[in-house]
C-alpha cells in the first residue's frame, strides 16, 4: 500500500498526494468503508469518511487510478454542525459535518469593514477551534478601510485574552510578512466568513495560487461564494494551505451548556471560584465569571458573545 495525503474532494473523488511523491492520484473509497459509514447515524455527508488533510493508505490500479483501504487516526479535525436537512423534523437532525483533518494552524478570518467586523461571529468560530483542541491565530483583513483605528482596539481586546491577532491588508500589504512567516512548516487551515477576503489575501501571499475572488453584495453586505469545496494545496516543501468555502451558517458541533464556558479562555481564572460546579454563568448566584465582567476582568463583548452562543445551544441526541 502507498501512503498520502487528502488534497481535494469532488463528488465520489478523491485527490490524494503520495507522501514521498508529487503527482496527484485520483482515488475512489473501498466498498468497506461505504457500507460501514452507511449504519452510522451521526454522519451525514460521504465526504465525511475521508476529508481533507486525512492521512491514508491507498493501491494502485491498472489504469492508473488507487483505491483507499484504510484511513490514519486523525490527530484533531475542525466540525461544525452541519446545515438542517430541508423537511426534517426529528430531533439530532443537526448533525456533525467535519471540514478538514490533521491541522497545525487555524486561521480564523474576519475583515474590519466590507463586510463591518463582527465579534460574535469571530467569537463563534474562535470557539470551533478551542472545541477541536487546534491551535489558532486571527486575522482581521482590510485593514486599509479602518479610518477611525476601531481594529486597534479589537486586536488590543483578543490579544489580551491570549490569541494571536494578524492585521493585514491587500491595498498596503500590512501584516503580510509576519503572516507568511507563521504559515511556514505547517499545515495551515484558512477560514472564515463569505466576503472577507480571504482569497485576496491567500493570492498575495502565494501569488500561484491564482484563487477565484467575489465581490460583496451591496444588498446585503455580505460575500459571495467563490470556493466552492475545500481544497489542501502545498505552496513549499513542508507548508500547505487549506482553503475553505466561506461559511454563513456557524454552529459549533458537541457543545453542552454547562461545558461553553470552559471554551472561552479568558473565563479559566474564575470558573472553579463559582458557588456551584454546574454554573453556566448566567444568572446564578455566587458566580465568579459574572462577578468578573461586573469589575472589568472579563470584556463585555466577549460576554455577551458567549450568551448568545449559550442561548442557540441545542441537547443534541448525537451526544
Amino acid at each position: 500500500m502507498i501512503k498520502g495525503i487528502v488534497f481535494r474532494i469532488e463528488s465520489k473523488d478523491y485527490y490524494v498526494l503520495p507522501t514521498d511523491g508529487d503527482q496527484i492520484i485520483r482515488c475512489s473509497l473501498r466498498g468497506k468503508f461505504k457500507n460501514e459509514f452507511k449504519l452510522k447515524k451521526d454522519k451525514l455527508f460521504h465526504t465525511d469518511i475521508a476529508v481533507i488533510g486525512d492521512s491514508i493508505e491507498y493501491d494502485m490500479n491498472a489504469d492508473g487510478t488507487g483505491v483507499i483501504h484504510k484511513i490514519d487516526k486523525r490527530k484533531n479535525y475542525l466540525s461544525r454542525k452541519a446545515p438542517k436537512i430541508r423537511g426534517a423534523g426529528f430531533r439530532g437532525e443537526r448533525l456533525e459535518q467535519i471540514i478538514a483533518a490533521n491541522i497545525d494552524n487555524l486561521l480564523i478570518f474576519s475583515s474590519i469593514l466590507e463586510p463591518v467586523f463582527n465579534n460574535k461571529v469571530l467569537d463563534r468560530l474562535i470557539i470551533m477551534g478551542e472545541t477541536a483542541h487546534i491551535p489558532l491565530s486571527i486575522i482581521i483583513n482590510k485593514a486599509d478601510l479602518d479610518e477611525n483605528e476601531a481594529v486597534k482596539e479589537w486586536k488590543e481586546l483578543y490579544d489580551s485574552i491570549g490569541y494571536k491577532v494578524f492585521i493585514t491588508s491587500t491595498f498596503s500589504n500590512q501584516g503580510l510578512d509576519d503572516l507568511r512567516k507563521s504559515l511556514q512548516g505547517k499545515k495551515n487551515l484558512f477560514f472564515g466568513h463569505s466576503g472577507v477576503g480571504k482569497s485576496s489575501l491567500l493570492n498575495k501571499l502565494f501569488p500561484e495560487l491564482e484563487l477565484k475572488v467575489g465581490k460583496i453584495s451591496s444588498f446585503t453586505e455580505k460575500g459571495t461564494h467563490t470556493t466552492v469545496t475545500s481544497i489542501m494545496i502545498q505552496v513549499d516543501a513542508d507548508t500547505f494551505v487549506i482553503d475553505t468555502p466561506g461559511i454563513r451558517e456557524i454552529e459549533p458541533f458537541g457543545i453542552r451548556k454547562e461545558d461553553l464556558g470552559h471554551y472561552f479562555i479568558e473565563f479559566s481564572d474564575f470558573i472553579n471560584e463559582c458557588k456551584f460546579n454546574t454554573c453556566i454563568h448566567y444568572h446564578e448566584p455566587g458566580c465568579a465569571v459574572i462577578d468578573a465582567v461586573e469589575k472589568g476582568a472579563i470584556s463585555l463583548q466577549r460576554y455577551e458573545s458567549y450568551l448568545r452562543i449559550l442561548e442557540t445551544i441545542e441537547e443534541d441526541i448525537n451526544f
